[in-house]
């Protein structure tokens, strides 16, 4: 990671760590690096339609041309500038963080995040001697453009959405009071489905849950699926890129259940191909992959890594365990809306409920946690933890990941994108998983305090 750039873009505080000044140099840094006709998004944070307008200054004043898509989920203005050939986009986003947080994600001009050189050479201009500057008669312009039924279309284009339609779907959307809410409903009401939402005003506090959904602020969506009777439900977080899913029996399933899923459809329809995920990644994906016939490619975490390789290598279907799945036929990214539609389909071409179609993939007891750290000790901490953390096996692609002779395995890495530690673990059963994460939180624990 860089000075500017985490796991995802550019983030942090706004006002403390993440300025308009910043912005407006960062924008035109970026102006300087990718080409003269940018596309602009923004999710709903209080705080977004400030960085809009430095982001905007700072592009016009470099030449580019702007072109303004407005608010709408990151997929869709990444999907969008790719099929208007723009040089590239800049969304305005925090994503999943809290409130009180906002940032920059970078877009190529192939409709994915840029790659980490890029991101050097972005901060090689914002930190050296700054962007060049256009004369006052080169200075670029601006241009509105709706493209959100562009995205939408395209979404429906890659189901069955007769199939789909068939089935008479209900559908309970938790949109977070995010930029979902200007897409997915109506992606889901074209595909037939009967919808009910909650948290569909888009609110910058995000007063209905928090940005990231979880196991633990799922519960109201819970009940709209059981009072409804719902075939599933959907929470978004905060720029539409990640979903995560609930049977319909209400039960929140972790963000690999619907890889997993979609990865076995996918591998059904495309035997022997290779799939893309982060070492963070559950060993149900390996197992369900494995099992098809196909072959693993692994990469560090963060969607940025996972993309790039599927972009390097001509795959087309990778994903996290968090939630973002990404279908490469429509765009290789993160996509919530679009997840959405594939688990419809099959639904639809299964003809089974949601519960029915999780209960046959690999089961595994999974935990995670989080332990606050300042940015500044990351690297430090991530040292010492290296010589007092024991395990048979030891993988250091990011961070640490543990593994065991019984399978077991936890992953500690320093978070890209907040002042954490974040722990992922997994094993056959809640107890050891537990004691693997209690365990080790405890050593990040002391090795933070014994540094302060």
């Amino acid at each position: 990671m860089g000075q500017l750039f985490g796991t995802n873009g550019v983030r942090g505080v706004v006002n403390q760590e993440i300025t308009v000044d910043m912005v407006t140099r960062l924008a035109a840094s970026i102006g300087n690096t990718l080409g003269k006709e940018i596309a602009l998004g923004r999710d709903g944070r209080l705080s977004s339609p400030m960085f809009r307008d430095a982001a905007v200054s700072g592009l016009l004043s470099v030449g580019c041309n702007v072109h303004d898509f407005g608010l709408l989920p990151t997929p869709a203005l990444q999907y969008c500038l790719k099929n208007l050939n723009l040089d590239g986009g800049l969304m305005i986003t925090a994503s999943h963080n809290p409130p009180q947080f906002n940032g920059v994600k970078v877009v190529a001009r192939d409709g994915v995040e840029i790659p980490r050189s890029l991101e050097d050479q972005i901060e090689g201009i914002y930190f050296g001697k700054g962007p060049k500057l256009a004369s006052w008669d080169n200075v670029g312009k601006i241009y509105s453009r709706d493209v959100i039924e562009t995205y939408i279309n395209k979404v429906i284009s890659l189901v069955n959405a007769e199939k789909i339609r068939e089935k008479h779907f209900k559908v309970a959307l938790d949109l977070g009071n995010g930029a979902a809410s200007v897409a997915a409903p109506y992606i889901a009401q074209r595909l037939g489905c009967e919808v009910y939402t909650i948290n569909a005003e888009i609110d910058g506090r995000f007063p209905g849950r928090e940005s990231e959904p979880r196991p633990d602020n799922l519960g109201n969506l819970q009940l709209l699926v059981k009072s409804t009777k719902s075939d599933l439900g959907i929470a978004f977080d905060g720029d539409a890129d990640r979903s995560i899913f609930l049977d319909e029996k209400g039960e929140v399933l972790y963000g690999d259940r619907s890889f997993a899923l979609t990865a076995k459809d996918y591998l059904k329809r495309y035997p022997g191909s290779k799939v893309v995920t982060s070492v963070s990644s559950s060993n149900a994906i390996v197992d369900v992959v494995e099992k098809e016939g196909g072959i693993i490619h692994w990469t560090k975490v963060g969607s940025v890594d996972i993309s790039r390789a599927m972009v390097e290598n001509g795959i087309m279907f990778g994903g996290e365990e968090n939630g973002g799945v990404m279908y490469g036929f429509h765009n290789p990214v993160r996509d919530g809306s679009m997840t959405m539609a594939l688990i419809l389909w099959i639904m639809a071409n299964e003809g089974r409920s949601l519960s029915n179609l999780i209960a046959e993939l690999p089961q595994y007891a999974q935990m995670k946690d989080r332990v606050k750290c300042p940015n500044d000790l990351k690297e430090k901490v991530l040292k010492i933890l290296a010589s007092k953390v024991k395990a048979p096996k030891i993988d250091t692609m990011d961070g640490l990941k543990l593994y065991y002779p019984d399978g077991s395995w936890i992953l500690v890495r320093p978070s890209g994108t907040e002042p954490i530690y974040r722990l992922y673990a997994e094993s056959d059963t809640q107890e050891k998983v537990k004691k693997l994460v209690e365990e080790n939180k405890k050593i990040i624990e002391d090795t933070i305090y014994s540094i302060l």
